[in-house]
């Protein structure tokens, strides 16, 4: 049973108008790059649009998104011309932010058609009898959790980015793949990759998929390489980066974009660390450089500090544990990607099967990855809401990690006035996603009563209650704030690292035994 179309417009409006409601509220730096974005593209050729640096805020994306500002700088004309000069750095008039937050809000219109893509597949893979809730239908239920959900509001509408419509087309380009529209699921991605590289992170999750289930044909006797079917996908990929890339490198500017895609001379954590492996390597390092200094121990680097809580971008050296280069963070990831693409390869044509690759590889790019950033988190996360829907075993890791991986969110909204938004965004999601994920799987397997979370997960979250009441008022009770004042960015980094871990570890057990699991709750639920 399909969700009326109504309905799915009820939720599109209701989350559109919280959106203008953002309007005035917090704005991070984000706003000035891409209002300088905007100027640089109107006001000089593309030739120099990878040379400019009046502002240190170079444009540093693919070529596709700086054709995408450049068409939104016409429409800029209209509002404010003055946000259009070069010289202008850190102009922000009323039409300047209108504007800027319009083009977000337009912009999530594509995020809209992909949740509505997926509404579509997910609903019909359930089956009518099992619908006995019209207020719980996967559909509503899926389109409330992608389109409200807190990150997106957080990172796009009050921090200012333009994630909705790129995680829009990565959604549209995996529920293409799922529905066996290959050469279009592998359109979307190329394009996707040449409006923000981050999206590298999953590419090899499509390049195994792809080449395996769709260029390799299974016969009797084993498979055939189609020839036709790889053409197709080259010509796509081609094509879509010929058209990106294309102009510069018939000027010889490609060296100088990707110096500018790939500034590898950053730290290894970014100023916001993210909640990944490294952040708990980093406390690690600060807690073995404390311990040496109670212990009068003398080591080559003790008269350092621990530079990486500072919480500045920086290139910095350990100071007990050994300092960690880029290869090393690139290792890491590979090794902690190669299962699931392995069983990727030999497990073909099971597009269900590739969509955990993909969140396998967005898992491993954030957890062992690079001047990894805290909302790189969502690529993790949206792709795993419609899973949750699916199966039980993942609407348990989607209920756990996502209270987790949207309160690691909160340094980037760091002001005391957006303080009690941003918690009453988490909690009505999170009590939203709970009860609706709970009533949907209980009108499933009723005898059963499937609970979504294990006792020490509740525990765990808890902590999070109070980890956000000592951010708030326990370190300036303390006398910390002056000496200490990232300290708690330090404790919220390690505590939601410590539940992403577990997370990412569950996730990939699911892996081996989803299927199993699946079979042994159809059984119960039959008998």
């Amino acid at each position: 049973m399909a969700m009326p179309v109504t309905t799915y417009l009820s939720v599109v409006l209701s989350v559109t108008c919280i959106k203008f409601l953002f309007l005035p509220t917090y704005r991070s730096t984000d706003f000035e790059v891409h209002r300088n974005w905007l100027a640089v593209t109107h006001s000089l050729p593309f030739s120099k649009w990878y040379y400019e640096s009046t502002s240190e805020w170079t444009l540093d994306y693919p070529p596709l998104f700086a054709w995408f500002e450049y068409v939104l700088s016409h429409a800029a004309r209209w509002f404010d011309t003055a946000m259009l000069e070069i010289t202008n750095m850190n102009y922000a008039s009323q039409m300047t932010i209108f504007y800027q937050r319009l083009t977000v809000i337009v912009a999530d219109m594509v995020l809209v058609f992909a949740v509505r893509e997926w509404c579509n597949l997910v609903t019909a893979r359930v089956k009518r009898e099992e619908l006995k809730d019209q207020w719980y239908h996967p559909g509503v239920i899926l389109s409330m959790l992608l389109l409200w959900n807190p990150g997106l509001l957080i990172v796009d509408h009050i921090h200012f980015q333009y994630n909705g419509f790129l995680y829009g087309i990565l959604l549209l380009s995996i529920v293409r793949i799922i529905q066996d529209r290959c050469v279009e699921g592998a359109f979307w991605f190329a394009i996707l990759l040449n409006l923000k590289h981050i999206y590298l992170y999953v590419a090899p999750a499509y390049f195994v998929y792809l080449l395996r289930s769709y260029c390799f044909i299974r016969e009797t006797k084993g498979f055939r390489i189609s020839l036709l079917n790889f053409i197709k996908l080259a010509l796509v990929v081609i094509l879509v980066f010929g058209v990106s890339f294309g102009p510069f490198i018939y000027l010889g500017q490609l060296p100088q974009v990707l110096s500018r895609l790939f500034p590898f001379k950053r730290g290894l954590s970014h100023a916001y660390w993210a909640p990944n492996f490294w952040a708990l390597y980093n406390i690690a390092d600060k807690a073995a450089y404390i311990g040496a200094v109670r212990l009068n121990l003398q080591t080559e680097n003790l008269n350092q500090s621990a530079s990486m809580t500072g919480g500045l971008v920086q290139e910095y050296e350990h100071v007990i544990l050994p300092s960690i280069a880029p290869t090393t963070t690139m290792v890491l990831t590979i090794l902690s990607i190669l299962p699931a693409l392995w069983n990727l390869w030999q497990k073909p044509g099971n597009p269900w099967l590739f969509l955990r690759s993909v969140i396998l590889c967005a898992f491993g790019s954030f957890l062992y990855g690079w001047h990894v950033h805290e909302k790189a988190i969502l690529l993790v996360l949206l792709p795993l809401t419609p899973l949750s829907l699916l199966w039980m075993a993942d609407a348990q890791i989607f209920a756990f990690l996502t209270p987790v991986a949207l309160f690691s969110l909160f340094p980037l909204l760091h002001e005391e006035a957006e303080t009690p938004g941003k918690i009453l965004l988490l909690l009505m999601y999170s009590v939203y996603n709970f009860r609706s994920l709970t009533r949907y799987f209980r009108n499933q397997w009723p005898v059963l009563k499937p609970a979504l979370l294990k006792k020490f997960e509740a525990v765990y979250l808890l902590g999070l209650v109070f980890l956000q009441l000592y951010c708030s008022f326990g370190h300036t009770f303390l006398g910390l704030d002056k000496r200490l004042p990232f300290l708690p960015l330090l404790l919220i980094s390690t505590y939601c690292a410590l539940g992403i871990l577990y997370a990412w570890l569950r996730f990939y057990g699911s892996l081996l035994y989803n299927q199993r699991e699946l079979c042994v709750m159809n059984v119960k639920k039959q008998q």
